[in-house]
């Protein structure tokens, strides 16, 4: 959408992070929110902003939604509406001291939401209905406003069509195609025809425009300042194309309509790169240094395989060379050089057997998406905006604090570590999430053998990263799922179980970093640490037994080569051999100091002491070669 010089595109959080990947209630159709959009504007307490108990009101005794799902539209919204650190830690506090339904019901209703941005917010669930036409052929129909400037991005935009979260081409195609609805969503009732349709004279007041705000944002003669739409629309020259009245202090609807509907050929490269495609095709590419690809099976107590040799030239520049293929197939970009805050967004992309770690500003506040990776151990130690991980198999992903939520879709057997705002997993089989999460657990349809487990992990800053992220130890919902099924109630057979006590281990980072925390934040729940304290009983029974036993140096020699042939045979069959040697650092190319001009590079020094800083700044995890005991 552009109008002399001025550019809008939809914003991306809100369609990234509020919409739901499951078909919406039918009763969020357009037909009952004019009816809530008329029933708010003449009740009180209901406009300007709406608080939990209308909306209770409203969904419950209204549009006959559940409460849980209820509930979760309001929590989701609130998410997404910018707080301060400690406004979320102080709620978290006044939420963990409620000891009864009663009391959590009184602090809820302390929440209020902006009325106009939350009917706009409900709409947009429309974004993942199912159609007829879909479900028969796989795909939308071609269309022009869908149709990429290329026949590689062609490819891309297929390919990626299924996740309409993350496609900014998807996203504003839905906003063309339904910019009247949500236009008449914003007018007052008494503008508005008898079936609830806005009229053709219809005015739209500024203060109403602001809540379009919460879908568009754009700048002005391409420049480099991103402004919410009503602030745009505050420029004299826009207020005229607009159709804006001084007396009136509104907007035409049909005047507005048509300058924010004007065609522009060249809508999908409005703005930074966000979805993978535009990401891959136009971010700025990054080449983390990684280590080398896991040799087939060696032989136990075999020593792993050296790492590469430095490359010949800059990696700034690399000259194509011999690599395993894993190596070259492996995509990471990022826009977080151009976007503003709310469309940073970094690509992971096909890494397979590889350990990536990183602690780095150019992550913190990131949307990340780790897509289509495979046996791959990834690190991500740093305050995040929000992480989807889409088509990944298993692998294993440790998380530092993130502010919003993690998302996992279509993935099979990936180990999630995290503590999240909140935790949403779809469509994945055989997948285990370890999650510190203030929200209950949100599991779509689609989901098999799912296993929930307490978070039991913890990294040297992981304490001062949630402070940044505004998460607290408590409330922690991490067992008390919510389950949705296909038409948004739950299903008959819960695809989850949570992790027996038997069967719990803490998790240990393997890298050391600066920061004063030294244990798993919260601690553990009563069952698991009284079973994590038997085991390490039997351990230390097993130990005095081995001293008791008064074995000869020739059979302690012999007994200890059998523990160790043992022990690397439990490695390589539960696949841990291969997380230990992906650990082994990398050699990079010599005499570089900060990042290369086109590529963002971590380097790790074969001297490089652990804890010590490293390139690229403070509390870069530094790779380490842990031993086994």
């Amino acid at each position: 959408m552009e109008q002399d010089g001025t550019s809008v595109w939809a914003r991306l959080e809100p369609f990234l992070l509020g919409a739901l990947q499951v078909p919406p209630s039918a009763k969020l159709s357009l037909h009952y929110l004019r009816k809530m959009a008329a029933y708010v504007r003449t009740r009180e307490g209901c406009y300007p902003l709406l608080g939990w108990p209308m909306w209770r009101h409203i969904a419950c005794g209204k549009l006959q939604l559940p409460e849980d799902l209820a509930w979760l539209y309001f929590e989701t919204f609130d998410l997404l509406t910018p707080h301060v650190p400690e406004d979320r830690l102080g709620r978290a506090e006044a939420l963990s001291q409620c000891s009864s339904a009663k009391e959590l019901d009184r602090v809820r209703s302390k929440l209020s939401v902006d009325t106009l941005q939350f009917l706009l917010f409900l709409y947009m669930q429309q974004l993942n209905r199912v159609s007829l036409r879909t479900s028969l052929i796989g795909e939308e129909w071609p269309s022009p406003r869908a149709r990429s400037p290329s026949p590689s991005s062609d490819r891309e935009t297929k390919t990626n069509s299924q996740n309409k979260n993350w496609d900014d081409q998807a996203h504003l195609t839905f906003i063309q195609t339904h910019l009247s609805d949500l236009l008449e969503l914003l007018v007052e009732p008494g503008q508005l025809s008898r079936s609830g349709q806005a009229v053709r004279d219809s005015q739209i007041s500024a203060e109403a425009v602001q809540g379009l705000s919460f879908l568009l944002e754009g700048c002005v003669s391409r420049g480099r300042t991103v402004h919410p739409v009503h602030r745009l629309l505050s420029r004299a020259p826009l207020q005229a194309q607009a159709g804006y009245s001084q007396l009136s202090r509104s907007f035409s609807l049909q005047q507005l309509q048509t300058w924010l509907a004007a065609p522009d050929p060249s809508a999908s490269t409005l703005g930074p790169p966000r979805h993978p495609p535009a990401c891959l095709r136009s971010g700025k590419k990054l080449a983390w240094a990684h280590p080398h690809p896991v040799p087939p099976a060696p032989p136990p107590l075999s020593p792993p395989s050296p790492p590469l040799s430095p490359p010949s030239t800059p990696v700034s520049n690399p000259v194509p060379r011999p690599l395993e293929g894993s190596m070259k197939r492996a995509k990471i970009a990022r826009n977080t050089h151009v976007a503003p805050p709310g469309s940073r967004v970094v690509l992971m992309s096909q890494v397979f057997r590889q350990t990536l770690a990183k602690n780095s500003d150019k992550l913190a506040g990131a949307n990340i998406k780790v897509h289509r990776c495979t046996e791959a151990f990834i690190y991500l130690l740093c305050p995040l905006r929000s992480v989807c991980l889409d088509k990944c198999r298993n692998s294993t992903v440790v998380l530092g604090p993130v502010e919003t939520s993690v998302h996992v879709q279509s993935c099979e057997n990936v180990r999630v570590v995290c503590v999240a705002g909140h935790v949403a997993v779809g469509a994945s089989s055989r997948c285990t999430l370890h999650a510190l999460t203030p929200t209950r657990p949100l599991l779509l349809p689609g989901n098999a053998a799912l296993t929930l487990g307490p978070f039991h992990t913890h990294y040297p800053s992981l304490e001062d990263d949630m402070a940044k992220a505004g998460l607290a130890v408590v409330p922690n919902v991490w067992d008390q799922p919510l389950t949705l099924g296909s038409e948004g109630t739950p299903p008959e057979n819960p695809p989850y179980r949570l992790l027996p006590p038997s069967e719990f281990c803490p998790m240990a980072i393997p890298f050391q970093m600066e920061g004063d925390t030294c244990e798993i934040p919260g601690g553990l729940p009563p069952l698991y640490k009284a079973a994590l304290d038997e085991r390490e009983r039997r351990v230390q029974e097993w130990q005095t037994t081995v001293k008791d036993a008064r074995l000869t140096k020739d059979q302690r020699r012999q007994f200890q080569a059998l523990v160790e042939q043992k022990f690397h045979e439990w490695l390589l069959e539960s696949g841990n051999r291969q997380q230990l040697d992906s650990l082994i650092p990398p050699i990079v190319a010599p005499g570089g100091s900060g990042e290369p001009s086109g590529s963002w590079v971590d380097t790790y020094s074969p001297n490089h002491r652990p804890g010590e800083r490293t390139p690229d700044g403070p509390g870069q995890a530094a790779r380490q070669t842990p031993t086994a005991r």
